[in-house]
């Protein structure tokens, strides 16, 4: 499998440990980036995670360092951002005031508008923010699995799978509600630096053995995700990972 080489899968007892080392790989990531730093995050549960943990990393790697950070989003729902379902609401409302400032650059979706202008609106924004880059190209991807295997919003079974011209797709049919969103494509993932899923909790077990284990023919969206030369972490408590009989990396309590 491409990719597998580079795969690691760290497993901790629950998320309040896992939330601290997933921020730790954020401010080394932002460090080791010298320059700017890009960063495309999903939504959900991370939300949670990266406004408790994040901040302080963020701090400690000095005051003025998320002011050289790039925040993109890998998918985000069309409703407004002040809509409990809005991903960018969500950052705004609990991460993004937390973090030293000045904070970073922040890349949102332009409300109002229908799922195909959308789409084309973000990847413009995209496009001016990674020039001369073909597909943009981050630093670190976050990104989070339900427990049908999807990610950001490629569902399985979906045309979108098959994407492989447009950095930004819309869909309509969300079999997730809401159904109209808009979402990063896997040409945009699999050429990220570093990917790294967060998945928690005994719902997700049967999936990530699937994904992680299995050697389907038509595999599941997260499956999918293997970065051509960069690398891809998985970041999991124990309740998601007790179905696993692969090596994983276990993390005891701090």
């Amino acid at each position: 499998m491409a990719g597998a080489a580079a795969r690691r899968v760290s497993v901790f007892p629950s998320p309040q440990e896992l939330g601290p080392a997933l921020a730790q790989l954020v401010a080394e990531r932002a460090a080791g980036a010298g320059g700017r730093f890009s960063l495309g995050l999903s939504g959900g549960s991370l939300v949670g995670i990266l406004a408790r943990d994040l901040p302080p990393a963020a701090a400690a790697a000095g005051p003025a360092a998320p002011a050289r950070w790039l925040v993109a989003f890998c998918d985000e729902r069309l409703v407004p951002p002040e809509h409990p379902d809005s991903t960018v609401g969500a950052y705004k409302a609990q991460l993004l005031p937390r973090l030293p400032g000045p904070g970073p650059r922040v890349l949102a979706l332009s409300p109002g508008l229908s799922p195909a202008a959308a789409a084309a609106d973000y990847a413009a924004q995209l496009r001016q923010a990674f020039p001369g880059e073909e597909v943009p190209v981050f630093d670190l991807l976050v990104l989070g699995v339900g427990p049908d295997g999807h990610t950001c919003s490629l569902f399985p079974g979906h045309p979108l799978l098959q994407e492989k011209e447009k950095i930004v797709a819309a869909i309509t049919d969300s079999p997730k509600p809401p159904a109209e969103r808009i979402t990063l494509t896997l040409p945009v993932l699999n050429a990220a630096r570093m990917v790294v899923f967060v998945a928690t909790g005994e719902g997700k077990a049967a999936v990530l053995k699937r994904i992680l284990e299995g050697d389907e023919e038509n595999p599941l969206p997260a499956a999918r995700v293997r970065p051509h030369s960069g690398q891809l972490r998985w970041f999991l408590d124990e309740s998601a990972a007790k179905e696993l009989t692969i090596p994983v990396e276990k993390h005891s309590v701090l």
